[in-house]
């Protein structure tokens, strides 16, 4: 058994996919999470040896919470599969876990170009940020996707949300009962392939829109 799951959702993420699971890092298994694709993404996956799980549910949190529910090493991480986080970088978020340090980490996005982050997503994610330390008090700069947490300590959080709104209620969740919440900084690069969340105004709307929900 591994010692650490990631969880990845994806949705026609071909192209990226043979990079971000060319650098998994030993000891970590890739649960590719296929939400719908149409690009053959859940065949390069398995193909290049990562595990896939079919979720026909739409929804970044059904995909999430599909992935977590198919885990079974002691820590799980979030990743995206479109090669703007790098895998190999896990360990900056898994660390402080495994020592006990942390029960929940997030990675901190630093863009390293000025195509990794277009400006509507930087707004969005700074209004939401904003939203969560003033309901949580957890001093957090980014809702980034890289994340690592125990598992069983996660199902036990009974997330429900299956959209956009999922890594926000999981950091409530987590604040509320009391956990040590974490952030690092983790480089982020341009993505491979058209964003399907955050890549538009609308996009970044509809990501807002679910989080408000979850606050509210």
């Amino acid at each position: 058994m591994s010692r650490v799951d990631i969880v990845l959702p994806c949705l026609d993420e071909a192209e990226a996919l043979p990079w971000v699971l060319a650098r998994v890092p030993d000891g970590y298994r890739a649960i590719v999470v296929d939400n719908g694709s149409t690009d053959g993404s859940a065949g390069i996956a398995a193909g290049l040896g990562a595990t896939v799980v079919t979720e026909t549910r739409r929804g970044f949190g059904a995909a999430c919470h599909a992935g977590l529910s198919a885990a079974t090493a002691p820590i799980v991480c979030f990743c995206d599969c479109d090669a703007s986080l790098d895998p190999g970088l896990l360990s900056r978020v898994v660390d402080p876990v495994e020592e006990g340090t942390a029960d929940l980490v997030l990675g901190r996005r630093r863009p390293t170009g000025p195509g990794a982050w277009p400006a509507h997503a930087r707004v969005g994610n700074v209004v939401l940020s904003r939203m969560i330390r003033k309901r949580t008090g957890v001093p957090l700069h980014d809702l980034g996707p890289m994340r690592a947490a125990r598992r069983t300590a996660l199902l036990d959080l009974g997330l429900t949300d299956r959209r956009s709104g999922y890594p926000l209620e999981m950091v409530v969740k987590a604040a509320d009962a009391g956990w040590r919440i974490g952030e690092v900084d983790v480089p982020y690069l341009p993505r491979a392939g058209r964003s399907k969340v955050t890549g538009t105004w609308k996009g970044t709307w509809h990501a807002v829109r679910d989080m408000r929900a979850v606050l509210r």
